[in-house]
């Protein structure tokens, strides 16, 4: 079982419908929390660190095989915090996977996000994944002005219309990273002649494999599928 730490609900029916194309089969149990990127927002990514290894205890209590956070801006809390607390199972951001993606497509790197918490943890990400592959890399950031209080206002068309015309307008990059989760559908509206990358994807196949071959951790006697926490 692959145990999903998510900071909106938004995310769950995206992420059971990529399991359903591309990993049947594979049993997912979503956490939802919105207060850690409420609060993370407000005091920084590691005012929430304890919160965060209180719920990846929780989900290997509950049975899970590796943990996958697909929130951004936490996503390097929820790493450490797995290897801190030593939970047992792989703990896995979801961005990770592209900004690998993104370091082997070229030096020049646009990293495009709604939320300007997501900004500076993202383009960190993109020059770790450089360094570890030895390669030159510059990281642009910019901010989608307006973007996030549409998402906000349950407006994903306008959100999703603004990342897009972002996107569309970027010049002197070699690739595109779209750094939520949520930003995903954009991918396929854009045409721009670079490529654009998104999460959920590649995040997943990275998790569903962290998987295989790990033994099954210990249930805790009564414990069930949370869908908040």
């Amino acid at each position: 079982m692959l145990a999903l730490l998510h900071t909106s609900a938004v995310h769950v029916p995206v992420f059971d419908a990529l399991r359903d194309a591309a990993h049947p089969g594979l049993e997912l149990r979503h956490h939802v929390d919105a207060g850690l990127l409420e609060r993370a927002r407000g005091e920084g990514p590691d005012a929430v660190a304890g919160a965060v290894a209180t719920l990846l205890r929780r989900a290997v209590a509950d049975g899970a095989r590796a943990v996958l956070c697909t929130c951004s801006t936490i996503g390097g809390v929820a790493e450490t915090a797995g290897a801190a607390v030593g939970v047992g199972v792989p703990v896995l951001r979801v961005d990770r996977p592209m900004a690998a993606a993104a370091v082997a497509v070229g030096p020049r790197v646009l990293v495009l996000a709604a939320l300007e918490s997501t900004l500076a943890p993202t383009a960190a990400l993109v020059e770790e994944e450089a360094r570890r592959a030895g390669r030159p890399v510059v990281v642009r950031t910019r901010l989608v002005g307006g973007a996030w209080q549409r998402f906000e206002a349950g407006d994903t068309d306008g959100y999703l219309r603004r990342v897009t015309e972002a996107a569309d307008s970027v010049t002197g990059a070699d690739v595109i990273v779209l750094a939520q989760a949520s930003m995903a559908p954009a991918r396929d509206a854009t045409t721009v002649r670079v490529p654009v990358l998104a999460s959920p994807g590649p995040g997943l196949s990275a998790a569903a494999a962290a998987c295989v071959g790990h033994p099954d951790p210990p249930v805790r006697p009564g414990a069930g599928d949370r869908t908040a926490g």
